[in-house]
């Protein structure tokens, strides 16, 4: 019987695991090695990997993803400082059965089609950052200049679709690791926009947040701070749902 996917999205700075809220102040939660064990344990369905210090520093932190990817048991999807076909190419070498590109596909979005073209749509995916404005709009942000961008993310998601994107994480910045919920009017709206797989992320809280985040149009429910923290303060403590 199919089910839909539960995610662990794990943030990556300098060899470490991170969590941040809004994008902001990233919290040392531990290592990722140990995280991996952890969650081979617990049959995760995939994990997702966001190296958030990569594109700034210029360069991925390949000998981390080799170790990461001798661990698992699971699919692994790989995020951060891509800027080229070759770039992917060692990524899946490693063993990495996806990578999802972000800031890049604002300038070069023509390697959306380059690399999918080589490895196949399901192997392409694109991450959508979306926060809102002043005027409570929401449009497509640039991490990596911290600035909105003048893209809607509907029209950008159709866009990645027709480039080749196999799938779409839509992320909440203003959602970010609140554990409030996700977005889901912006989930439904590029769900339906789109004929392609969509990962909910960013908001997740508990169950039925994941729950109501694929009853939005959502393919998998992507979260962090649900699988990272344990009780009303926030202990460090990975965890992830039973088959249940």
């Amino acid at each position: 019987m199919y089910r839909n996917r539960i995610i662990p999205c794990l943030l990556l700075k300098d060899e470490r695991l991170v969590k941040t809220i809004k994008f902001k102040d990233p919290n040392y939660i531990g290592d990722p090695l140990n995280a991996v064990r952890i969650f081979n344990d617990k049959e995760a369905d995939e994990l997702f990997f966001i190296d958030i210090s990569a594109s700034k520093r210029g360069s991925i932190n390949f000998d981390l993803l080799k170790k990461i990817s001798s661990q698992s048991f699971m699919p692994l999807c790989y995020a951060g400082g891509i800027k080229c076909l070759n770039d992917a190419k060692k990524i899946f070498s490693i063993g990495f059965e996806k990578i999802s590109l972000n800031t890049i596909v604002l300038k070069k979005p023509d390697l959306v089609t380059e690399i999918s073209k080589i490895y196949g749509s399901q192997s392409v995916l694109v991450t959508i950052d979306v926060k809102k404005n002043f005027f409570g709009k929401y449009y497509v942000y640039n991490h990596l200049k911290k600035k909105i961008t003048k893209y809607d993310p509907v029209d950008f998601a159709r866009k990645m679709e027709v480039l080749g994107a196999g799938e779409l994480v839509v992320n909440c910045i203003d959602n970010d690791g609140v554990m409030k919920g996700y977005n889901l009017k912006l989930i439904n709206e590029i769900s339906k926009a789109v004929k392609i797989p969509i990962v909910g992320l960013g908001g997740a809280g508990s169950l039925k947040d994941l729950e109501d985040v694929v009853k939005a149009g959502a393919s998998a429910a992507g979260a962090g701070s649900l699988f990272i923290y344990y009780g009303p303060h926030k202990a460090v403590l990975i965890n992830y749902p039973s088959e249940d």
